[in-house]
């Protein structure tokens, strides 16, 4: 991966940072109460440096502004179908992607990285570029790691729809990507699905 240096990273860090933590939905974290949207990009820039300490500066950009100001676009405003569930996703990563690349424009950043970061948080090219590969390995580990045992008692009556995400996540991941997964420390519930979804 390449890591060339054009732009103003800890400023576009801080500027990420910013504009996530006007989230105004709250998350509890050991007694604290903070922006929801905030705590994910840290632990989705945490996972990428842990997981791909390699990763190019936009690639850490892109896993660290995944999430910007998500809650500018609700779910509720599309149809509560699969149909309006796709919808509702292709916007926010068009959402996401845009206002990430303007915030690497106003930090120095080349206009090739500007079409990166927004190639790579729309998922173009998945499979065969090795950075969005990357990128949607840190998706799905901080998922699993962070919220997969809220989404599992959420549906624990609905165990093939577990499964179902399981599997699907499962299939998005590169070989390192599963190594990582496997490693991550799982619930004794959580571990149990994930070892049936494999087999």
């Amino acid at each position: 991966m390449r890591n060339v240096k054009t732009g103003d990273f800890g400023a576009a860090v801080a500027k990420i940072d910013a504009a996530n933590a006007e989230d105004p939905n709250l998350e509890e974290v050991k007694g604290e109460k903070v922006p929801k949207e905030l705590l994910y990009g840290e632990r989705m820039a945490a996972m990428m440096e842990e997981t791909y300490p390699e990763a190019s500066e936009v690639l850490k950009l892109a896993a660290r502004s995944q999430h910007i100001r998500r809650w500018e676009i609700p779910r509720e405003d599309y149809p509560m179908d699969r149909k309006g569930y796709l919808l509702w996703r292709t916007k926010l990563k068009q959402f996401h992607g845009e206002l990430a690349a303007e915030i690497l424009k106003a930090n120095g950043y080349s206009s090739q990285d500007l079409i990166k970061i927004e190639d790579l948080i729309n998922k173009r090219r998945l499979k065969s570029d090795p950075e969005t590969q990357a990128l949607e390995d840190v998706v799905c580990l901080v998922f699993l790691k962070y919220y997969f045992d809220a989404f599992i008692n959420k549906h624990e009556k609905e165990e093939e729809k577990l499964l179902g995400i399981l599997q699907k996540t499962w299939h998005k991941m590169s070989p390192k990507g599963h190594e990582k997964a496997l490693s991550l420390g799982h619930t004794e519930r959580a571990l149990a699905l994930i070892n049936k979804a494999l087999n």
